[in-house]
């Protein structure tokens, strides 16, 4: 099976987690393949994340409307500034309220990979008809909904993780939490815009909602039962990350020349392996205190891939 008929658009399928609450998975997560959902309520809908393209959001905007009778997107929500979770935003109507964290707005509103993709990807990815649309409103820790009855509450963590503004929207008396990319689940997770320390620390956040359904950024979504095993598999991961980064500045290797000495053990398996170049890169930054260079991160990935990553947007 190519990368195209396991990634492209058709893959994506809506399911209903519980009553009224969809997950909209898209296999197999890889680059720009997101997850996104919707809750429904009495007075309105809410949308979580939109898709990278025009074509990816129209089909997930589409499966929604079937589902719920066409009811027009009352709110969405971004989990966190990433194009393939907010590029699709300029395909809501005009009337949908839009939300996110304070620091997620600024970061989209910056996002140098809208107008020009980096050749990291292969083909280099079209959006297609979108465009660049903010949140109109913010908030820095909380915000809490009331859709009708059903109750979402806006959460960030207090600290930069995956990203500076990392949201989950939780239905406390459904038990279902929408991660965004704090979570990828069985492929390899992303920090080069984040944090190391606060990816490991919202671990134990994210397991403190105690939920019976999660849906994660990328990758199927995840019972409550089977979370633990999740969270395990990340922190093995930050830690391997954590280590080999510490490692190379003591022996005054580059990120680059780490990746390349690396067994990744366990977590060869995973999509996206060369994103342990760039997750050492976000390391050796925190350690030494000195700001990431983005386009050497992601010019480093290419080489130890043997090339740019492939994309199927």
């Amino acid at each position: 099976m190519g990368q195209t008929a396991r990634t492209g658009p058709e893959a994506g399928a809506l399911t209903e987690v519980v009553d009224g609450v969809y997950a909209w998975v898209q296999p197999d997560g890889t680059w720009w393949v997101n997850n996104a959902g919707a809750v429904t309520g009495e007075d309105g809908l809410l949308v979580v994340d939109t898709c990278a393209t025009e074509t990816r959001t129209r089909r997930f905007l589409g499966a929604l409307a079937a589902a719920t009778a066409g009811a027009p997107p009352r709110w969405a929500v971004n989990t966190h500034q990433h194009g393939d979770h907010t590029y699709g935003n300029s395909l809501l109507p005009d009337s949908t309220v839009l939300i996110g964290q304070t620091g997620m707005r600024a970061a989209l509103d910056a996002d140098p990979l809208f107008e020009n993709p980096p050749p990291v990807w292969e083909p280099a990815p079209d959006w297609g008809g979108v465009t660049r649309r903010l949140p109109s409103v913010t908030f820095d820790r909380e915000l809490t909904l009331h859709l009708g009855g059903r109750r979402v509450d806006l959460r960030h963590p207090g600290y930069a993780a995956h990203t500076v503004g990392d949201v989950v929207a939780w239905l406390p008396e459904e038990r279902v939490l929408f991660t965004g990319d704090l979570l990828f689940h069985g492929l390899t997770p992303l920090l080069l815009m984040g944090s190391l320390d606060g990816a490991l620390r919202s671990l134990d956040w994210v397991r403190s909602f105690a939920p019976d359904h999660v849906v994660p950024g990328h990758g199927p979504v995840v019972g409550g039962s089977g979370l633990d095993a999740v969270l395990a598999e990340h922190e093995r991961y930050y830690r391997f990350v954590l280590d080999t980064a510490k490692r190379a500045v003591r022996e005054g290797r580059t990120p680059l020349e780490a990746a390349y000495a690396a067994d990744l053990g366990e977590f060869g398996a995973w999509a996206d392996p060369e994103r342990i170049v760039m997750n050492l890169h976000r390391a050796r930054a925190d350690l030494i205190g000195e700001p990431l260079d983005l386009d050497l991160a992601l010019g480093d990935a290419v080489e130890w891939n043997g090339g740019p990553m492939p994309t199927s947007v």
